[in-house]
C-alpha cells in the first residue's frame, strides 16, 4: 500500500509526490440509475493517473464529479488536503483545475489564439470598464497572459495556425487547439476526456508525445480517459478501472493487465 503522505517512484525514476485529490466513497444517481457506487481511489502529485473501463462504466460521469459539473449523493471530494464543498465547475476552475471535453468544445468562428486566450479567464483580475479601456493594469494583464499563451502554442506546434478559426481546422488540431486552452489556464490537476478519441495513429502518436512533455516539463498532474488501452498502458503511472459503476481494478498498468476482473470486463465473459 502507498503511505498517503509520500508518494513513489516509477519505473523509469521519477518521483510522484504525496496525494493531490482523493475521492472517497462516491455515488452518484441519476433517478433510480447508480452511475457510481462507493468508489475510492487518489491521484498523486505528478503522475498520469488513468481511469478506464467499458462503455457505460461511469468514467465521464466520474470526471464530472472531480470538475465540477455533477455533485455525487455521497462521499467526499478532497483536494490538496481539504474537503472540497459544493462548487460550481467555474469555482472548481478557479482551484487549478482544467479539463478537455470528449466532444470538443471550443469556439469554432474564433481564431486558434482567440480560443487559447479564453483559458485565461479565471486569471483576469481587472475590471471590465478597465479591459475595454486596455489601459494600466488591464493592458498589463493583457499582454502577461498572451505570452503565456504564445508559449503554449509554441510548445504545442501549433504557431502555423495560430490566426486561423477553429472551424476550418481538421479533427486532430482541433484536440490540440482544446488541450492549449486547458494549459493556458496554469492547471494543478489537468482532466483529458479520451484525447485520442477518432484520431489515427500518427495524431494519436502526437498526442501522446505532448500527454508526456507536460507531465515531464511543467510537471503537471494528469487525470485521463481513455479507450486505446496500448495508450493508457504506455502513459500512464497508475490506473482505475470501472466497470457498471464500480471499482473493479486499481493499479500500476502491469497490475490491471493481469487483473482477472478487467480481463473479464473487457472480454464480455465470466470467471468462476
Amino acid at each position: 500500500m502507498l503511505d498517503a503522505s509520500e508518494g513513489y517512484t516509477t519505473a523509469d525514476g521519477r518521483k510522484i509526490g504525496g496525494v493531490l485529490m482523493e475521492m472517497q466513497n462516491i455515488t452518484l444517481r441519476f433517478g433510480g440509475v447508480v452511475a457510481i457506487k462507493d468508489i475510492s481511489f487518489d491521484i498523486r502529485e505528478g503522475e498520469i493517473r488513468a481511469i478506464i473501463g467499458p462503455n457505460g462504466a461511469g468514467k465521464s460521469s466520474m470526471l464530472n464529479v472531480i470538475s465540477g459539473f455533477y455533485r455525487p449523493q455521497e462521499g467526499a471530494v478532497i483536494y490538496k488536503g481539504r474537503k472540497r464543498p459544493a462548487m460550481k465547475p467555474y469555482q472548481v476552475a478557479q482551484q487549478g483545475i482544467a479539463r478537455t471535453f470528449q466532444n470538443i468544445a471550443l469556439f469554432e468562428g474564433m481564431s486558434v489564439l482567440d480560443n487559447v486566450m479564453t483559458g485565461r479567464l479565471t486569471h483576469m483580475k481587472s475590471s471590465l470598464f478597465s479591459q475595454a479601456l486596455w489601459w494600466g493594469k488591464a493592458e498589463a494583464e493583457e499582454i502577461a497572459n498572451r505570452e503565456l499563451v504564445e508559449r503554449v502554442i509554441d510548445f504545442l506546434e501549433i504557431q502555423h495556425i495560430r490566426k486561423t478559426p477553429v472551424g476550418r481546422l481538421p479533427y486532430g488540431l482541433k484536440k490540440r487547439v482544446e488541450l492549449a486552452r486547458a494549459l493556458a489556464a496554469e492547471p494543478s490537476l489537468l482532466l483529458l476526456d479520451e484525447p485520442m478519441a477518432g484520431m489515427n495513429v500518427e495524431e494519436k502518436e502526437d498526442m501522446s508525445r505532448f500527454i508526456l512533455d507536460v507531465n515531464d516539463e511543467f510537471g503537471t498532474t494528469i487525470a485521463l480517459i481513455e479507450h486505446d488501452m496500448g495508450v493508457v498502458m504506455d502513459l500512464s503511472d497508475r490506473v482505475v478501472v470501472m466497470d457498471y459503476g464500480k471499482k473493479i481494478g486499481d493499479g500500476t498498468p502491469d497490475e490491471v493487465r493481469n487483473n482477472q476482473d478487467v480481463i473479464d470486463a473487457y472480454l464480455g465473459v465470466s470467471h468462476d
